[in-house]
């Protein structure tokens, strides 16, 4: 059961024999599984937490959106996007938590990877743009290290263990049965 030329396969993360292999080779094919566990488990909790968070969706008040953002609209880089915030801060609070799930469990689950990592990098960049503007010295920012965590998953997808990696074999042997 070698590969072309008597070589060893490679299985990818479900069950597609490739030619090559080795450590190396299935170390490079696994090495953003990590980061996608890491960002997809985050980002679901912390939309999970914002809706189970009476205080943060609450129109006013000690944690909640509104307050947040009434305090660091002097220091934001984009005040105009803290101003939008502020004239729904309850459906403002909705959404950021909707779009943290739906990029978390995109992640998670690797459908539409590199959608949901545009959108995990949209969300980042906006939070760093706004509510983490202030902190003094830049690299201090967790939102900034996020959005810089998001990028080798929109450049590469996720290519094992993921619904996309699932539906491409599934075309191949698709594609292999009609034009092979």
């Amino acid at each position: 059961m070698g590969g072309e030329g008597g070589g060893p396969k490679a299985i990818d993360g479900f069950g597609d024999a490739r030619v090559g292999g080795g450590n190396r080779t299935s170390a490079g094919r696994h090495a953003l599984l990590p980061l996608r566990l890491f960002l997809g488990i985050t980002f679901v909790y912390a939309g999970l937490d914002k809706l189970t968070d009476s205080a943060f969706l609450a129109g006013s008040g000690d944690g909640s959106l509104a307050s947040l953002l009434e305090s660091v609209h002097q220091t934001a880089a984009v005040p105009w996007l803290i101003d939008l915030a502020l004239k729904s801060p309850e459906g403002f609070g909705y959404a950021i938590a909707a779009g943290e799930i739906a990029v978390g469990a995109g992640t998670l689950l690797g459908l539409w990877p590199r959608l949901a990592a545009f959108g995990g990098g949209l969300i980042s960049l906006t939070f760093w743009l706004t509510v983490s503007w202030e902190t003094e010295h830049y690299y201090y920012s967790n939102d900034l290290a996020y959005l810089m965590s998001w990028l080798p998953l929109l450049l590469s997808g996720a290519p094992t263990y993921s619904l996309e990696s699932l539906l491409a074999v599934r075309r191949r042997r698709r594609g292999q049965q009609i034009f092979g």
